[in-house]
């Protein structure tokens, strides 16, 4: 798509841009995949799904499991671990712990961070700013932030409801 001006992808505008683009593919997609349903309904198959792996009794004794996915957030990991027959250990890893994570033991800084870091806030006392960037990540929970100055006095305390 030839958007007539140079798009800023990493930003506010851009994430907004990117999933917006992304959810005219999607769409696009869905036509093929529509396509495929009908084709299968109408060839006699209505199973929506293989259930062979889903009957427990099949399952080994001692059990472990990845799942990774894109999702609209960001990465998206869940980790399993089975025991006979009952879950002894589950993780998901979410995107919005990916984006909002603190530096790693390299020093480097999540994509929250990184995000605001030279973001112009032109009232301190009211930082749309920092909730327009951040809002942009879409991110999973409650919202809350602290203005500080450079000397690390907190200028000002805004929540989100």
């Amino acid at each position: 798509t030839n958007l007539g001006a140079k798009a800023a992808l990493q930003s506010t505008i851009g994430r907004t841009l990117a999933r917006a683009l992304e959810s005219e593919y999607c769409a696009e997609m869905m036509v093929d995949d529509w396509h495929s349903l009908i084709k299968n309904i109408k060839n006699g198959d209505s199973s929506t799904a293989n259930m062979e792996k889903w009957d427990p009794s099949t399952w080994p004794k001692h059990a472990k499991g990845v799942g990774t996915a894109s999702a609209p957030r960001g990465a998206l990991g869940h980790w399993i671990v089975i025991n006979d027959g009952k879950i002894e250990n589950y993780q998901a890893v979410v995107p919005t712990t990916w984006n909002g994570s603190p530096r790693d033991p390299e020093g480097n800084i999540g994509a929250f961070e990184a995000s605001l870091l030279g973001t112009p806030v032109e009232r301190a006392e009211e930082p749309v700013e920092i909730l327009r960037t951040l809002h942009s990540f879409d991110p999973c929970l409650a919202c809350s932030t602290h203005v500080m100055s450079e000397d690390g006095e907190e200028l000002i305390n805004v929540k989100v409801r």
